[in-house]
């Protein structure tokens, strides 16, 4: 009856159960499995661009649109971004510097522009505050910090491990907002010990420093938006845990050609 409805022969039937699985099928089953294995290996953070990237660093060739058709198939869909608020605390009589970057978010190497902010997180206990600095020319984060309160203690620790991390040379672009955490006198004398130029964005524009946004919108959404954070410190960990062995380490950035911070930084030597 189903080679009827089908309009097939019965020995043609017969003779396509008998076949032996074609390479397309094969190779089929395998890519299913494999797309699953880097999907849930990225902890549900990779869409197919990222993948594709994965299977051209492990030297297979596999076409994007069949990655993202693969997903679909098993209904796997990497977490949206959305956006978030950052605290600026900018209406203040400390003085504020001249915006020296200018929207130029590339750098020319290591160490030559850092971009930073503070945004805040929701936990069980209260806010906690985030602080970090960027590396323009890799997007890695150099240094970072987090409290229960957004003060210039916060700020201070992120910008102490970042120079004990990286040791810049004098003339390094240091840009942030007009906050007063960043216009405060000791992180100023900070920046000028260390041969720092200062750069902040005009007020209550937060496209000036468009890539530290960005950061918080892909670790809040990678990372922070469907976990209930008990305290400050599970909040502590789940941070340095995504940074540090996930984000610098291994998430593929589209504005490095799809390659880690850390790799773009071996890369180039």
């Amino acid at each position: 009856m189903m080679c009827r409805l089908m309009e097939v022969t019965r020995s043609g039937f017969y003779a396509w159960r008998k076949r032996p699985e074609s390479e397309w099928a094969r190779t089929e089953k395998r890519l299913t499995v494999e797309v699953r294995s880097i999907f849930e290996a990225s902890h549900r953070r990779y869409g197919s661009p990222r993948i594709h990237r994965e299977f051209r660093a492990r030297r297979q060739t596999v076409g994007r649109h069949r990655v993202a058709r693969l997903l679909k198939l098993q209904g796997l869909q990497a977490r949206k971004r959305r956006r978030f608020v950052t605290t600026t605390a900018s209406e203040h009589a400390l003085p504020v510097a001249t915006n020296l970057l200018q929207r130029r978010f590339e750098a020319t190497g290591p160490n030559t522009v850092w971009a930073g902010d503070v945004t805040f997180i929701s936990t069980e206990q209260g806010w906690a505050y985030l602080a970090v600095l960027l590396d323009l020319f890799s997007r890695r984060v150099v240094g970072w910090a987090l409290s229960d309160k957004n003060d210039e203690a916060l700020t201070i620790a992120a910008l102490e491990m970042a120079i004990d991390q990286r040791a810049p040379a004098p003339g390094l672009i240091h840009h942030t907002d007009r906050g007063t955490t960043y216009a405060a006198t000791e992180y100023q004398d900070i920046l000028r010990r260390h041969g720092m130029r200062c750069s902040m964005s005009r007020k209550g524009n937060c496209w000036d420093n468009a890539v530290s946004e960005s950061f918080f919108s892909t670790l809040k959404t990678e990372c922070i938006v469907d976990l209930t954070l008990s305290t400050v410190d599970a909040a502590r960990r789940e941070v340095f845990d995504y940074i540090a062995t996930f984000y610098n380490s291994t998430r593929r950035h589209s504005t490095i050609d799809y390659r880690s911070p850390m790799e773009f930084e071996r890369a180039v030597g």
